[in-house]
């Protein structure tokens, strides 16, 4: 009697346990795989691609890109951080990529001279700007026919021409339509909705 009374007790628990698992799982939400390939998230929340180094031994249909499948979101590598402002790699025109600071407090996008040059800018005009010294400086102003950052594309794009900078300013004028989340090696936009 007490054997039948302890698997009866057991079986009770079980059946209990089976029952808040069930209950439990159909009330949380749960996102299927939103990644193709290979991968493991960490805990900081980044995505780490495993496709070519560990999981290159067992072939996948389609490898990760820097891009998630979730529409409006774009992912961009941070390359490295100047003062703690983010590097990325910015292509322009569908042809030239340059590295550049993603600047959260520009209002517009600056190219170096040097740039400039290379995207064969024909400025039309000057603007005063305003730097974050509190200083006023004329740059001449131009146009290019695209800015594409990790699939992120805009066209027509006006550039201020800076003559002081070594390395151009990603500023609202690119993602001004976006929220951005800047992580740790990684920056996230958002399409606003």
């Amino acid at each position: 009697m007490i054997k039948a009374i302890s698997i009866h007790s057991y079986s009770f628990k079980l059946s209990l346990t089976l029952l808040l698992t069930g209950v439990l799982l159909s009330v949380i939400p749960v996102k299927a795989q939103e990644y193709p390939g290979c991968f493991i998230r960490e805990r900081s929340g980044d995505v780490v691609n495993l496709t070519q180094s560990v999981c290159g031994l067992f072939p996948t249909s389609t490898p990760l890109s820097a891009n998630p499948t979730t529409p409006g979101i774009f992912q961009i590598p941070i390359k490295r951080r100047e003062g703690g402002i983010p590097v990325i790699d910015v292509n322009f025109n569908g042809k030239n990529t340059f590295e550049m600071l993603l600047d959260t407090g520009a209002s517009g996008v600056v190219i170096t001279s040097a740039m400039a040059t290379a995207l064969a800018v024909q400025p039309h005009g000057n603007l005063p700007v305003n730097t974050a010294s509190d200083q006023v400086i004329n740059q001449q102003v131009g146009r290019v026919n695209s800015i594409d950052v990790g699939g992120l594309q805009i066209r027509d794009v006006e550039v201020s021409i800076s003559p002081v900078l070594e390395i151009g300013l990603l500023g609202q004028g690119f993602f001004g339509n976006y929220d951005i989340t800047i992580k740790q090696d990684v920056i996230e936009f958002r399409s606003r909705a």
